[in-house]
């Protein structure tokens, strides 16, 4: 659907720009512009050390619920049945905690990650925003939504942009901190 409306919308810009002039309509690699940022560098670098340990967590707790569990099946019939049966109950409770946390941990890296990339695309949006003001241009388009591209790439312009809109936060940052 998306694809489609996208195709309409570079039909009726072309066609509208044949018969009332020129909309300026370009694209722009934003994988590449993120690719070149140090922000979304480091709030890769930390999203992914947070999903390692999480990753640890789990493994280690999934480690010691199958040991409980393989312990009881060895001592199973050294137990009484009411006995067998609470210490079963306390592994399903301890599995149930294991999901929910698992659960929480998804969520988690969800969150963090929404809030690391929230300001790095909006500096991005910024940066596309200037480009396209200082270069008197009406639409762009990701490349990535792109089906044929003919059109003018400005990524390197945006990329430029992004650089110096960081180095502006980073500036301010430090004023800020002193």
């Amino acid at each position: 659907m998306k694809k489609l409306m996208l195709i309409l919308l570079v039909a009726v810009t072309t066609l509208g720009g044949t018969a009332y002039g020129q909309t300026p309509v370009a694209h722009v690699n934003t994988q590449k512009v993120l690719d070149t940022m140090p922000s979304r560098k480091s709030a890769m670098t930390e999203l992914e050390n947070f999903e390692r340990r999480a990753v640890k967590e789990l493994q280690e707790t999934q480690q010691q619920l199958q040991a409980d569990y393989e312990k009881l099946q060895r001592e199973k019939a050294t137990m009484s049945p009411t006995a067998y049966k609470f210490e079963e109950e306390r592994l399903m409770k301890k599995s149930q905690e294991f999901q929910t946390r698992q659960q929480e941990l998804d969520q988690q890296i969800q969150i963090l990650s929404q809030d690391l990339n929230a300001p790095i695309l909006d500096m991005v949006q910024k940066a596309v925003a200037k480009v396209c003001k200082a270069e008197k241009i009406s639409y762009v388009i990701d490349e990535s939504s792109l089906l044929y591209s003919g059109g003018r790439d400005i990524t390197d312009l945006v990329v430029k942009e992004v650089l110096v809109l960081e180095k502006e936060k980073e500036a301010a940052a430090v004023k800020e901190s002193n």
